[in-house]
């Protein structure tokens, strides 16, 4: 090769082409204040994308679990607290992890529950404005940026929700795999609401507009159960599905 000639990859050019061509290496170990490529939809989509992938390659091999959803609000000294601490410990005991999405409140109540039973407590926690952090009693977290690409975990990999009193994420999580199983995206599974008097407003609101004006079909009133006992949850929860192992699902 002459001594003019620049060569990058597979391309060689000499006299003015040499202008015409970059390398590699220089533009990637550079840096910029604010590099635009950040902030285009094909470096989103790869950033998407690792999420998927940890998540999967994190909890692949968690064997059965059940996810559990509730305010982040809840106070350590209240009774939702210890109903959800008891619903972790119970869970666990049966053999199932926990996952929650790692934050305070009823989460926190469920993951020291399950870490009481020495059981599996993970948490997939979110990035946001208000910065939450991880619970202590957590043992294996996993963080997102994306609020899909978590839910999807939440839902590919337990064999249940249960749902305790909570805010906008929570109902969110609620009616999401409603509408899941609802529309045969996923297999049937448990969806167990704890605390008749938290959700007693809901359910009649339920059947007194969406089922009486037709938006949903009576039938779909069946899709979760209420219950204000932990034990009766964990049952719920987890009947019959150590026996016939993980139930099959089609990933949402």
């Amino acid at each position: 090769m002459a001594s003019d000639d620049h060569r990058r990859g597979r391309i060689t050019a000499k006299g003015r082409a040499r202008e015409r061509i970059s390398y590699a290496d220089r533009g990637m170990l550079s840096r910029t204040e604010d590099p635009g490529f950040v902030h285009t939809d094909p470096w989103r989509a790869l950033r998407i994308l690792g999420e998927f992938v940890d998540g999967f390659d994190a909890l692949a091999r968690i064997g059965l679990a059940v996810s559990v959803f509730g305010s982040a609000r809840a106070a350590e000294d209240g009774p939702d607290y210890a109903a959800a601490r008891a619903v972790g410990r119970g869970l666990a005991e049966r053999g199932f992890a926990v996952i929650t999405g790692g934050g305070p409140g009823i989460m926190a109540a469920v993951n020291r529950g399950a870490a009481d039973a020495d059981g599996i407590s993970i948490g997939c926690t979110i990035e946001l404005p208000q910065e939450q952090g991880t619970n202590e009693w957590v043992n294996l977290a996993i963080d997102f940026r994306y609020f899909f690409a978590r839910k999807t975990m939440f839902v590919k990999y337990a064999e249940a929700f249960v749902v305790f009193p909570g805010g906008y994420g929570t109902l969110d999580e609620l009616f999401e795999s409603l509408v899941l199983i609802q529309t045969r995206k996923v297999e049937r599974f448990p969806v167990v609401l704890y605390g008749s008097r938290h959700w007693a407003g809901l359910v009649d609101w339920m059947r007194e507009r969406l089922v009486d004006e037709a938006m949903i079909d009576t039938e779909d009133l069946l899709l979760f159960h209420v219950s204000d006992d932990p034990d009766e949850v964990c049952e719920l929860a987890t009947k019959g599905v150590g026996r016939r192992g993980p139930r099959a699902k089609r990933t949402p």
